[in-house]
């Protein structure tokens, strides 16, 4: 009996085999979910909410942060998944994949009396073995912009649909290498993703500028402005109260107006300055001049900039003040005291979009811009979503290649490399850890199989093919999803991130050691009513 029992007659105990056996049903509870949407040719899955609202996808990550979950081992797998999904940006399924093979392989073993201790040592063996060979197979090369095209298109057509997954692949990497500055991190945030429900998923484009998802405040203000001057600033040209209570008393009509009109002339005069600024530089030119504004703008001063012929946006993003100094140039004033020629931005065209009752202002043919929008289009909610997840794991792709200075082909070829590798490896471990390894090399061609499987071929013969493949060649070779031959992934063009799959090797190994040497589950926690 076990020990917990005598001091807590009310807990839920697993022991030994038991506990293993709950741990493995719900990995492979989670894989079995999973399986199907690998690869390019997965299928895709429905979830349906509270609400009725649906959403459609492929992607692990959404899928695990949707689902519901209530066992406790499935919902730790799925957690170190979507931890894998923040750090990296893809190989979510690929990991719950694994994680689940590895337990199923070792179950064979531990049901015939083997120590889950010696598989566990074998399986940190296999690991290490595992990313030497990673290293060694690893590309690194100059990361050009046909390499970027191949690692975005690899990712994003496991997403979605593959014409679509062709347009946005050169979609993100443009936008990638547009923010791209030499000697610096990439700033993803500096890729504005802004969402049109309108047209199909095939009208997604790239806007080489911003497109800010509100418009201007004034009927007379124009709608489209070319080759304009920008100027971003954070001043607030509206009256506000006084923040402490103060109270005036007037002798006459006279003075009230007087005082009114002080109140007035004060953020009158900043609108002033801002429109001599633009007599200055717009004299004796046909330029445009637009003002976005971080703050308020109340209507009086509207009516004053629209009289001038200024288009003015109030209320921009916070964000989108850092964006907007990228792609256009010029600086974001905080004050309109020092207003200068150099302050200011420009770009082409600026013009505003009425969608519905929804208003788009676009800001348009910058010079040189370090910031720019993905604008998703599509007809339904659903798509903008599906379509939303699949650029930011593309963008983050495109990001780990640059930054990795190194790709690894893909298709299953590194699987079926570290399985020979792992069988040679073998014969060199003393004792019974050589099962633990064995079980390792068999797990990790369950990715091999699954494209295999969802592409609709024959997993075993697939498999054979590729080992048989390798033995020969000896260079990496993946699976041919179209007919089921062995194909050279990198003559195809299919790129993996080599810190995905290294994230990949580490995460999983030490999860799945982790789960075979627990061998009591107790739900005996405290109650949360104390009585």
């Amino acid at each position: 009996m076990a020990a917990i029992k005598a001091l807590n007659p009310k807990a839920e105990v697993a022991r030994a085999a038991q506990a293993l056996a709950i741990n493995t049903s719900a990995a492979r509870g989670l894989q079995d979910v999973l399986r199907t949407n690998l690869g390019p040719k997965g299928t895709i899955k429905m979830l349906v909410s509270g609400s009725g609202d649906i959403k459609l996808t492929k992607d692990g990550n959404v899928l695990l942060h949707e689902m519901q979950i209530q066992h406790p081992t499935a919902s730790l797998i799925a957690k170190v998944s979507t931890a894998q999904d923040d750090i990296t940006g893809d190989g979510t399924t690929s990991n719950v994949l694994i994680i689940g093979e590895l337990l199923k392989q070792a179950d064979l073993y531990i049901s015939e009396g083997l120590h889950p201790r010696l598989v566990t040592e074998g399986f940190e063996l296999s690991k290490n073995k595992a990313l030497e060979v990673l290293d060694n197979i690893k590309v690194s090369k100059d990361i050009d912009r046909d390499i970027l095209i191949n690692v975005a298109q690899t990712s994003l057509r496991t997403k979605v649909h593959s014409d679509l997954a062709d347009l946005l692949t050169e979609v993100v990497v443009d936008a990638v290498l547009a923010i791209r500055k030499p000697e610096e991190k990439i700033d993803l945030h500096m890729v504005e993703i802004m969402q049109m429900q309108h047209k199909s998923d095939m009208d997604t484009s790239l806007v080489r500028g911003l497109v800010m998802d509100h418009g201007a405040r004034h009927p007379d203000m124009k709608k489209r402005v070319e080759d304009a001057y920008i100027l971003t600033c954070n001043v607030s040209f509206e009256y506000e109260k006084s923040e402490v209570n103060a109270g005036f008393f007037y002798k006459s009509a006279a003075e009230r107006e007087k005082l009114v009109m002080a109140e007035r002339a004060f953020t009158d005069e900043k609108v002033k300055k801002v429109i001599e600024l633009k007599r200055k530089v717009c004299e004796g030119n046909d330029k445009g001049f637009v003002v976005i504004n971080q703050k308020g703008i109340d209507p009086l001063s509207l009516d004053m900039l629209a009289k001038e012929g200024i288009v003015a946006l109030r209320r921009a993003k916070r964000r989108n003040m850092e964006r907007l100094a990228l792609a256009c140039g010029g600086m974001a004033m905080n004050s309109v005291d020092d207003l200068t020629e150099d302050c200011l931005g420009y770009a082409g065209l600026v013009y505003e979009h009425v969608l519905g009752e929804d208003k788009y202002t676009f800001v348009e043919d910058c010079k040189n811009p370090q910031s720019v929008t993905i604008l998703i289009k599509g007809p339904n909610k659903h798509t903008l979503s599906q379509i939303k997840d699949a650029v930011h794991d593309g963008l983050r792709a495109v990001k780990n290649a640059i930054e990795d200075g190194a790709v690894v082909p893909g298709a299953g070829a590194l699987e079926v490399a570290i399985y020979d590798t792992l069988m040679k490896f073998k014969a060199t471990v003393k004792g019974r850890a050589r099962l633990g390894v064995q079980a390792y090399a068999d797990a990790l061609l369950v990715i091999p199989k699954v494209l295999a499987q969802n592409a609709g071929l024959d997993p075993q013969e697939t498999i054979v093919k590729l080992q048989e493949e390798y033995a020969e060649s000896q260079q990496p070779v993946g699976v041919d999803i179209s007919t089921g031959e062995a194909l050279v992934a990198s003559d195809a063009g299919i790129w993996d991130n080599y810190c995905v799959k290294k994230q990949i090797l580490n995460s999983c190994t030490v999860i799945a050691s982790n789960l075979l040497l627990v061998d009591e589950i107790m739900r005996a926690g405290l109650s949360s009513l104390k009585g």
